[in-house]
């Protein structure tokens, strides 16, 4: 079904360099898209084009690999086993599956590429390095907006945990989802995509798409953000749609704490939205979901 396609809030990162007021209100815009929308996009970001369109062609260069390369990417990308997703692995009906394609690299195996891997280790480690910062630096901001301590997240945050997805959608004649309408289970998760367009996600009630920006990378508020910050910030439902004739690419880097960081949701005189829980706690019980009904249930299951 057709739906509007909507810009999303953009915000230049260049007013964070410059001295208050304009600081604060750029500080203030980043926390009022992240408790609106729940999504925003920032330009003048600082991750240079050139580093940008390298990722987008080790993109390219590595989904053209033949499919059994692929599925051995322990032997012939140097990277973890079982790092290659196609299609909904835990899909129990039709409509469950995703049209795509996808690896999940953890940091900690980007940093550990060598010269065998398929992957351009150089291109995919300034990519990973660079957007790392920026998820952090606005991460520590939303922070200090919602009246929680910034440094959190150096506290808390680990390479281990964190990770990039690189997605492939092919064309498709009919329309089916790439991905399937979902939250994201992390704290932020900061999207650089190709100009085809197909992410879409829920504003007031209702299914929008959103209008592709190539100066832009899209941020995204995920599970724990919205749990750490008693409601203050929203995890919007999204889903990515196909293309009739177009491949499409992107990549997202999810920031996550350690699996033994707690979660409270406390928020001044606000009583708390959802009790207590590990990120650990959070993942086995978002996993025991899908294993058993297809899809994640998410927050509802931690409501106070």
């Amino acid at each position: 079904m057709a739906v509007e396609e909507l810009e999303l809030p953009s915000i230049d990162l260049t007013w964070l360099s410059l001295e208050s007021p304009e600081k604060e209100r750029c500080k203030n815009d980043i926390a009022r898209a992240a408790n609106e929308w729940g999504f925003f996009q920032v330009v003048n970001h600082g991750i240079s084009r050139d580093v940008l369109e390298k990722m987008r062609d080790e993109q390219v260069k590595v989904f053209k690999q033949p499919f059994q390369h692929k599925c051995r990417e322990d032997k012939f990308m140097n990277v973890s086993a079982g790092s290659y997703r196609w299609g909904t692995p835990t899909a129990t009906c039709l409509r469950q599956l995703s049209w795509s394609e996808a690896f999940h690299i953890p940091m900690t195996d980007i940093s550990s590429l060598g010269d065998t891997s398929i992957f351009s280790s150089s291109s995919l480690h300034q990519f990973a390095t660079e957007v790392a910062s920026l998820a952090q630096k606005l991460a520590e901001i939303l922070a200090e907006k919602s009246g929680k301590k910034s440094t959190f997240f150096q506290e808390n945050s680990l390479p281990s945990t964190c990770y990039l997805r690189l997605n492939r959608y092919p064309p498709c004649p009919i329309p089916l989802f790439g991905l399937m309408p979902h939250t994201d289970s992390d704290f932020l998760t900061v999207l650089y995509q190709d100009q085809v367009g197909g992410l879409q996600l829920v504003k007031d009630g209702k299914w929008v798409a959103v209008k592709p920006n190539p100066e832009a990378l899209f941020i995204n508020i995920g599970d724990l953000f919205q749990a750490w910050s008693n409601d203050c910030y929203k995890s919007v439902q999204h889903c990515a749609v196909t293309n009739p004739t177009k491949e499409r690419f992107s990549v997202a880097y999810f920031f996550c704490p350690s699996y033994d960081t707690v979660i409270e949701s406390c928020s001044g005189d606000k009583p708390s939205v959802y009790r207590r829980f590990s990120f650990k706690e959070y993942r086995q019980q978002v996993q025991e979901d899908v294993q058993n009904y297809g899809y994640k249930i998410g927050l509802p299951r931690f409501l106070v």
